[in-house]
């Protein structure tokens, strides 16, 4: 008997089998797909922040209108709007040739009694001489005694006025107060001046305060320790401090609480600048999921639990309460727990129990991000 080889064999097995399948009229099941590849992220609790943000308001520790203490015509205007100055830096001057003459006089007046002081001294000199040689009479004596007494008050008062007009004149000298940056000079040469008008401002910037109006029921979770940070356009930290003022009481009308930080200005702000400024109630640790994890249908949010079943990887849709969200991540307030795996990709596509594999270089999980409920609104002491 002829022996069929094994291959022809094999071959002629599998047409009498698709001969037999397409004479039943049934076709073959075709092969099922592989899982699906994912990328997945493993939670765990991250320090999150109740924060929020609000309007704040940059105020000068020290700042002043510089007002002259004499009337007079300017007669030279020393500084320019903007400029530093230190502490005695001349501003403003103002027309001081009245009250330098009338130094002149006093100080005229002044020699006037230091020689009539000098005479009476010496008038008194000879009296006592001849007084003692009986050439004289007490009356004489007590005279000479009087003359030098007089003078004496004459020459003390006369060095009061000049000390007088001395003070008086430099006033016409209008300085800065203490070292910080001159304002706007709202004066001209020539113009008149009276104790009334305002000259300029000098304003300190190196120590700035940030003074925020927060409601009052938010302003009952503030501690002497809370921080406040200064913030940018794009929400980055500018510089942050701590609280060292919260008002004992809100404002009647708008029922806000005002609060102050202060910081050592190394940024360049500038006094009764409105900046963005973020207050950070309190911190906790919780669990964050990034936002594009999250699958929502009729407003319920859901996650893409992957769960191991029957030895396979499958997804499960678990419905989760969200807490609030910060930069690309939410809070999760219930419905997750600590390692649990999260498929962050290819959520359209995935059905709930649907076998998946993990891709071999999973997503980098989500930062911590600070949130914050609110409106959008560093340390000194």
């Amino acid at each position: 008997m002829k022996r069929v080889r094994p291959l022809k064999a094999l071959m002629m097995t599998v047409w009498g089998v698709a001969m037999w399948a397409g004479c039943s009229g049934k076709p073959a099941a075709p092969a099922a797909p592989p899982p699906r590849e994912v990328e997945v992220v493993t939670l765990a609790p991250k320090e999150v922040r109740d924060t929020g943000e609000y309007l704040g308001s940059l105020q000068s520790r020290q700042s002043i209108n510089v007002l002259p203490q004499v009337a007079g015509y300017v007669r030279r205007i020393h500084v320019r709007p903007g400029q530093k100055v230190e502490e005695g830096t001349p501003l403003i001057e103002v027309d001081a040739r009245e009250e330098t003459a009338a130094l002149d006089s006093a100080e005229a007046q002044h020699n006037s009694t230091e020689v009539n002081l000098e005479l009476a001294r010496r008038t008194l000199t000879r009296t006592e001489a001849l007084y003692k040689e009986g050439l004289a009479s007490a009356q004489e004596m007590e005279r000479a005694q009087a003359q030098v007494d007089a003078a004496q008050a004459a020459s003390r008062s006369s060095a009061a006025q000049v000390a007088q007009r001395q003070v008086q004149l430099q006033y016409h000298v209008v300085r800065a107060p203490f070292a910080g940056t001159a304002g706007d000079v709202l004066v001209r040469v020539g113009d008149f001046v009276s104790a009334t008008t305002s000259l300029t401002s000098v304003a300190q910037a190196d120590v700035l305060e940030v003074s925020v109006a927060v409601p009052s029921t938010r302003a009952r979770a503030l501690k002497p320790d809370t921080v406040l940070e200064v913030l940018d356009a794009q929400g980055k930290v500018l510089i942050s401090s701590t609280l060292f003022f919260v008002a004992p009481q809100a404002d009647p009308r708008t029922q806000l609480v005002e609060v102050k930080a202060a910081f050592r200005n190394t940024i360049g702000l500038r006094p009764s600048e409105l900046v963005r400024a973020r207050l950070v109630y309190s911190t906790r640790n919780a669990l964050q999921l990034p936002a594009l994890a999250v699958v929502r249908q009729s407003g319920q949010p859901f996650a893409l639990v992957l769960e191991e079943k029957d030895g396979k990887t499958v997804v499960m849709r678990r419905p989760i309460t969200l807490g609030a969200l910060g930069e690309m991540a939410y809070v999760v307030e219930g419905g997750l727990k600590e390692g649990d795996r999260v498929a962050v990709s290819s959520l359209q596509a995935l059905r709930d129990g649907m076998p998946v594999k993990v891709k071999s270089t999973p997503a980098p999980r989500a930062e911590a991000a600070p949130s914050g409920g609110g409106v959008a609104t560093g340390a000194i002491h």
